[in-house]
């Protein structure tokens, strides 16, 4: 008797455990052509603009440190490139930039504005459709350790380098994203695990979370995106979900269909969809690797790919670009390279 209890609860079990996620089909080509003799390094960043032009930010380039006084400035370390639509290059900007140091994130606005993200420089630039800078958030330290080490003139005084502050410096940020007001989220995520919100012009608005694991807290805040009706989605990487907030910060609930979500983007039209990215870890490409396509509220559509080296297979998906549900770029750390994807 006991036995054939086993066996009931053993089969109830099984009913209730949730179907496999549905294989989606893809194609997938390396369509950006970079000069001779020009290579990737770190792709951390890819995105799209109205034109179809394809922009890179990667940590490729020769860092440069010098010593001034009694302190050191780095410049130099990462480079962001344009590709027309035929994936043909066009230019690159970085090499003699202040604040390109570490590539971590690249986005395009919808009038076109290209925003870089620049984890060891603690800066968030946006250039406008001509690549000449017009704004930057956040502050380079004067002296810059790299990697940047926990506290660099950014957190209070005696704080703990995770606790989520009211300021509109940065510590690691990892990405950034805009409402239809304009106003500007940018995911604070390695050294501050908070979210911080500008107006358009800038100016700081206010932030929240702190390192944790429960509601409003994060692991690392590692993409960051917004709806139409301007819900934030924060993916909440080493807490294995996406978090959903209102546009003012307050928690509305999380999404645990995923898996353990590195790369977040929403694609335009009547029915968006989210992309989520299951990247493995550094350390075991034979983990995870597979990208979501979920409704925003959570339900799975399908799934496609798998940790790898070849084509079709992912390396550290650090960004996904989806400004058409079905054709996507994926920016591999890993792999140093972007891969256009499009979905059957």
């Amino acid at each position: 008797m006991k036995r054939f209890a086993t066996l009931l609860l053993a089969a109830a079990a099984v009913l209730a455990a949730p179907a496999a996620a549905q294989e989606i089909g893809f194609t997938a080509s390396q369509s950006l052509q970079l000069p001779r003799d020009t290579f990737f390094g770190a792709v951390a960043g890819v995105a799209t603009n109205s034109k179809g032009h394809v922009f890179v930010y990667s940590r490729t380039g020769t860092p440069v440190v010098t010593l001034g006084g009694a302190r050191y400035f780095a410049r130099g370390g990462s480079i962001l490139t344009e590709f027309d639509e035929t994936g043909k290059y066009v230019r690159s900007v970085g090499k003699n930039l202040y604040g390109a140091l570490a590539a971590a994130a690249v986005r395009v606005d919808r009038n076109d504005n290209v925003w870089i993200v620049d984890a060891y420089s603690g800066m968030v630039i946006k250039f406008d459709p001509q690549l000449r800078i017009v704004m930057m958030l956040g502050r380079k330290p004067e002296s810059v350790d790299v990697p940047a080490s926990a506290n660099t003139g950014r957190a209070p005084a005696g704080a703990p380098a995770a606790s989520g502050m009211q300021s509109d410096l940065f510590e690691g940020p990892t990405d950034v994203a805009w409402d239809n007001d304009g106003n500007i989220f940018v995911a604070d995520g390695t050294g501050n695990a908070r979210v911080a919100k500008f107006d358009r012009n800038g100016v700081f608005v206010k932030s929240w979370g702190s390192r944790g694991a429960g509601n409003d807290q994060f692991s690392t805040a590692r993409s960051i995106a917004v709806d139409a009706t301007g819900n934030v989605y924060v993916a909440d990487r080493g807490n294995n979900r996406i978090q959903v907030f209102d546009n003012n910060g307050t928690y509305k609930s999380s999404i645990t269909t995923a898996g353990n979500p590195q790369a977040i983007c929403i694609s335009p039209g009547a029915h968006p969809y989210l992309y989520a990215s299951n990247s493995n870890p550094v350390n075991d490409i034979d983990t995870g690797g597979e990208i979501y396509k979920l409704e925003l509220n959570g339900t799975v559509v399908g799934r496609f790919g798998r940790g790898g080296r070849v084509m079709k297979e992912f390396n550290g998906v650090n960004a996904i670009d989806c400004r058409t549900a079905n054709q996507l770029y994926v920016a591999e750390m890993g792999n140093w390279r972007v891969q256009k994807l499009n979905l059957q």
